[in-house]
């Protein structure tokens, strides 16, 4: 459910199970985490985050969540290995972004979206926490008092007012979003990996 594609220093990580709006299990989170903790290793140095289908993830399987995956760790190894990661990393947002899935986007150091997606983390609702690194990253991009439209309020929000916000950085065509992603991590892939890890460090 997870797909792992290596292409010349750039690795792709897909989530692929379109017929659940690629709800996250806990074995698809710590795939994520092994795809991510491995990539450095396997000589990418661009790491890119997308999913099949319409929807980039509903967040958390329902059945896996009531079996206690809501507070499973896995979250936060999922979305810090993506942070940890020394090269560039891309969410490509091909549809709508919900509940725990956040993590690993706003993990990545730059997200884009397709016109059509929607971002909303309805723990309020739910009765559940958002992971422990989820909040203090979306205030970072958009501010606290829209961290708690989204995580208090129940937010939901576009893809034109995520990108007012800075939630996303920008809005590509649904046929154009892998290229998109390639072109952003086009200069990290060109230059060596010390260098890409050395301005990271520095941002």
């Amino acid at each position: 459910m997870i797909e792992v594609r290596d292409e010349d220093r750039l690795r792709v990580v897909r989530l692929a199970r379109p017929d659940k709006a690629n709800a996250l299990t806990g074995a698809m989170l710590a795939a994520v985490a092994e795809a991510a903790e491995g990539a450095a290793a396997a000589g990418a140095q661009a790491l890119v985050l997308t999913g099949e289908g319409r929807v980039f993830s509903a967040g958390a399987d329902l059945e896996a969540a009531r079996a206690g995956l809501a507070t499973d760790p896995v979250w936060e190894r999922a979305s810090g290995a993506v942070a940890a990661f020394p090269g560039l990393t891309v969410a490509a947002l091909n549809g709508t972004l919900a509940g725990g899935a956040f993590g690993i986007a706003l993990a990545c150091d730059c997200r884009i979206a397709v016109p059509g997606a929607n971002f909303f983390y309805p723990v309020m609702k739910l009765g559940y926490r958002p992971q422990p690194s989820d909040p203090g990253r979306l205030a970072a991009l958009v501010g606290s008092a829209r961290a708690k439209m989204i995580l208090m309020a129940g937010g939901k929000i576009g893809a034109d007012e995520a990108l007012a916000w800075g939630l996303i950085d920008r809005i590509v065509m649904p046929e154009g979003l892998m290229q998109a992603a390639r072109d952003l991590c086009a200069d990290a892939l060109a230059a060596t990996a010390a260098h890409v890890a050395a301005i990271k460090r520095m941002i």
